[in-house]
C-alpha cells in the first residue's frame, strides 16, 4: 500500500419535510471512493448482547451495548462501518471527509465510517446519534488509514435525519460542533459550520485562539479556523456544495426522491449533452467520475436515498457505481435485501452486483456521450416505475413488498446485461483523452478487469 496525496469527493443532502413534495424527509449520498474499492450493500438484523462484550470495529475495539437496532449500510468492503446507512427507526446518516489542521491519528482509532454504523446500531433520533458519536469520539478518538490502495487520513463531518429532524455534525480531530438544520442543508468534503451551532465541544474555541487561528471568540469562524487550505481547496467541496444546494432550492417545496435521483447524476453546471468525463485533471461533480492523477483518483462507487417516512421508511441504492450508470432499487429494513453475490473485493468478481455492473459502466466510459444514451431513457423509465410503486406499496403487507423488491432486482439485472450487449456493439466516435485513458487502462489492469 503507498502513500500519495488523494483528493476525495462525496455529497450528502436532505431535504426535510417542510420542503418536500409529500411533506416526508428525504435523505441522499453518493459515496465516493478509489475505483477497485468495491461497494458492498449490508443488512445488519437487531441483535442482544451480553454484557461485558466487545465489538470489533476495523482498527479498535470498543464496547458493546445491550441491543443494536437493525441497520442497512452501504459500505466499501474492507471497511467495518460504512459511508452511509438507515437503520429500523428512519434514522439516516452520511459522513464526509473533511480536512483540518488538527494532526491526524495515524495509528488507528475509530474511522468516520465506525462512528457511523455505531450511531445507526444504537440511536433511534438524529440528536441521539449527535449524542452517540460525540461521545465516542470524547473516549476513543477518530483515526486510522481509510485509504484502500493509498493510504488516506482525514476528520470527518456528518449529516444526520430522522422523519422529524435533522443535524449537521462536523469534527476536527476531538473538536466538534454541530447545528440542527430545517429545510434543505448540504455537505462536501469541507466544513460548513461558521459562527453558530446548537452543540459543540468544550474548548472548540479556546484551542483555536490558543493555536493563534483567530484572535477572539468574536472572531472565530469553526470552517475558516478549523480548515486545511490545500486539500479543502482541490477537493472542490465549495463548488460542489453551492452546486447541490442551488439544484435542491431551485425544486424547493417539490423535492421527491426522483429530485434526488437526478441531483446525484449531476456532471455540474457546464454540463451539456456532450459532457465527457476524460475532460480535464482537475474538478469534481456530485456524479464524480476518476481520471489522471490524484485529484481525480476518486469515483461514486454508490449512491442510497432514503425517503422517510415515520411509519415505513423506504430505501433506494444502487450498490454499484456511477449513478448516471446504475438503477435506483428499492428495499426497505423488514424486507430481506434480494442476493448481490458473494462478498466483493478489489478483485473483477462477475458474480457480485458491484463488479458486474463495473463491466458495463467502464465500457461505457470508453466512449462515455455516445453510449450513455443508449441507454439513458430506458433507465429512466424503468426507475421512475419502481419509485412510484414502491411508494404505492409503502404500506403494503411484507411478502408483497419482498416480492416487489426482488422483481426490481430481477429486472435491473435483466436491463444491464441488455445494455452491455448494446453498449458493446455500439462503434466508438471519439477518442479519448491518452491520460484517461491511461488512468482506466490501470484500475482495470490492478482489478483484472476484461475491458
Amino acid at each position: 500500500m503507498s502513500t500519495r496525496m488523494i483528493f476525495p469527493s462525496c455529497d450528502t443532502m436532505v431535504a426535510t419535510g417542510d420542503v418536500t413534495a409529500d411533506g416526508v424527509t428525504i435523505f441522499a449520498k453518493n459515496s465516493d471512493r478509489e475505483p477497485n474499492e468495491a461497494h458492498q450493500v449490508i443488512y445488519v438484523p437487531a441483535a442482544d448482547h451480553p454484557p461485558d462484550t466487545n465489538v470489533r470495529c476495523t482498527y479498535i475495539e470498543v464496547p458493546q451495548v445491550s441491543h443494536t437496532y437493525a441497520v442497512l449500510l452501504a459500505k466499501p468492503f474492507w471497511i467495518w462501518g460504512a459511508e452511509m446507512g438507515v437503520n429500523e427507526y428512519g434514522l439516516a446518516i452520511g459522513n464526509e471527509a473533511v480536512f483540518t489542521k488538527v494532526p491526524y491519528n495515524k495509528k488507528g482509532g475509530l474511522t468516520g465510517m465506525d462512528l457511523l454504523r455505531l450511531a445507526l446500531e444504537r440511536a433511534r433520533t438524529a440528536l441521539e446519534a449527535v449524542n452517540v458519536i460525540t461521545d465516542l469520539l470524547d473516549r476513543y478518538g477518530q483515526g486510522g488509514n481509510c485509504g484502500f490502495q493509498h493510504r488516506f487520513y482525514y476528520h470527518n463531518s456528518f449529516l444526520i435525519a430522522d422523519p422529524q429532524e435533522a443535524w449537521v455534525l462536523e469534527t476536527a480531530g476531538p473538536h466538534w460542533a454541530a447545528k440542527k438544520v430545517k429545510g434543505i442543508y448540504t455537505i462536501s468534503n469541507g466544513l460548513t459550520i461558521t459562527d453558530e451551532w446548537d452543540l459543540a465541544s468544550p474548548d472548540l474555541v479556546r484551542y483555536a485562539v490558543r493555536k493563534g487561528w483567530c484572535k477572539s471568540q468574536r472572531e472565530f469562524n469553526f470552517a475558516r479556523c478549523y480548515s486545511d487550505f490545500l486539500y479543502t481547496k482541490f477537493s472542490d467541496c465549495r463548488k460542489r456544495r453551492k452546486r447541490s444546494m442551488d439544484l435542491l432550492m431551485r425544486r424547493q417545496n417539490a423535492i421527491t426522491v426522483r429530485t434526488m435521483t437526478e441531483i446525484l447524476r449531476d456532471h455540474g453546471e457546464d454540463a451539456d449533452g456532450n459532457w465527457r468525463p476524460d475532460r480535464g485533471l482537475t474538478g469534481a461533480s456530485i456524479c464524480m467520475h476518476a481520471g489522471f492523477g490524484p485529484i481525480r483518483g476518486s469515483q461514486t462507487t454508490g449512491s442510497l436515498i432514503c425517503h422517510l417516512h415515520p411509519k415505513h421508511p423506504i430505501c433506494f441504492f444502487t450498490g454499484t457505481a456511477a449513478p448516471c450508470t446504475s438503477i435506483f432499487k428499492p428495499v426497505w429494513l423488514d424486507t430481506p435485501l434480494p442476493s448481490m453475490g458473494p462478498e466483493p473485493t478489489g478483485i473483477y468478481d462477475p458474480s457480485t452486483l458491484f463488479w458486474r455492473h463495473e463491466e458495463l459502466h467502464r465500457t461505457v466510459l470508453r466512449d462515455y456521450e455516445h453510449r450513455v444514451e443508449l441507454f439513458q431513457s430506458e433507465r429512466d423509465i424503468l426507475e421512475e416505475r419502481f419509485i412510484a410503486q414502491a411508494l404505492d406499496l409503502a404500506d403494503g403487507d411484507v411478502s408483497t413488498r419482498t416480492a416487489f423488491v426482488r422483481e426490481c432486482y430481477d429486472e435491473a439485472v435483466e436491463a444491464e446485461l441488455k445494455w452491455l450487449d448494446l453498449v458493446k456493439s455500439a462503434g466508438i466516435k471519439r477518442r479519448l483523452n491518452p491520460l484517461y485513458r491511461l488512468a482506466w487502462k490501470t484500475y482495470n489492469r490492478k482489478a483484472r478487469i476484461p475491458i
